[in-house]
């Protein structure tokens, strides 16, 4: 087994599972704990957007993809702070709108033919050494900013309307989580693609709310559990040769059943 760490792109991969697992903990228990977790699928399939806008322009393809997300984040924010009776239709068409912008432009290069599937669905094997650079200072922005703004972002969690009452600008962390949850999704495109990326978010969250009882240590489970299955994920991927995205994703809910039905039984 410990043969395949001999190539660089799976020693790429491992060291982009890690980043992308760790922003997931931590973001996916934010989307978790708020109920988000539909907003947060709109973003994540509005990126599609800027990932076409990307190749367009060629530009790095995670940068066009992440001024993509933040803005549509903040445009999601905006809109359904206003009006919240409405979200499932404003999600639906930022969802749809995101993703017909990305295959428009991306239909209007003149000859690209790679296979964007890759962005849909994954593929950390194809991690680049920039990549794994764009990830490690995403995680740093997401891991400095939850650590810096811990107690507010704790307080909208549980309670925002006394949040609100102690003086916390409960609109602006909402704005917060949501922009960070745009940067967690752009750093999981290569490992799980914007398809499966919801679950990733929330799958080690809600095995993680068995054993945590405070926000920060879920977000610690919540990552450790995210890079076994990322890692499991890699390794049923090379040695059976199916998608990495796929194979991270059924690893993590055969994880799920087998903790449920032991509790079930329990």
């Amino acid at each position: 087994m410990f043969e395949i760490l001999q190539y660089s792109f799976i020693q790429n991969a491992l060291i982009a599972g890690i980043l992308i697992s760790i922003a997931a903990g931590i973001i996916g228990t934010l989307v978790v704990v708020n109920k988000i977790t539909f907003l947060t699928g709109g973003i994540a399939h509005s990126a599609y957007g800027g990932i076409g806008i990307a190749i367009f322009l060629g530009i790095p393809v995670l940068f066009g993809a992440t001024v993509f997300a933040v803005l549509t984040a903040i445009i999601i924010a905006i809109i359904t702070l206003k009006n919240r009776s409405r979200i499932d239709a404003i999600i639906g068409m930022m969802w749809a709108s995101g993703m017909a912008i990305g295959i428009i432009f991306v239909d209007l290069t003149p000859g690209y033919n790679v296979d964007l599937m890759s962005y849909l669905f994954g593929s950390i094997i194809a991690v680049s050494s920039e990549d794994i650079i764009y990830m490690t200072l995403l995680d740093i922005f997401i891991i400095s900013i939850v650590v810096y703004f811990y107690k507010e972002i704790l307080s909208v969690s549980y309670d925002s309307e006394f949040a609100s009452l102690r003086g916390i600008n409960v609109k602006f962390f909402y704005t917060l989580i949501l922009i960070l949850s745009a940067l967690c999704v752009v750093a999981a495109i290569k490992a799980v693609g914007l398809i499966l990326v919801i679950a990733l978010l929330t799958i080690p969250t809600y095995l993680a709310e068995t054993f945590a009882t405070k926000l920060s240590s879920m977000m610690i489970i919540s990552s450790i559990l995210a890079t076994m299955f990322t890692i499991s994920g890699l390794v049923v991927s090379y040695f059976y040769d199916i998608s990495s995205g796929a194979s991270i994703i059924m690893v993590a809910v055969v994880a799920l059943g087998v903790v449920k039905l032991i509790k079930y039984k329990k």
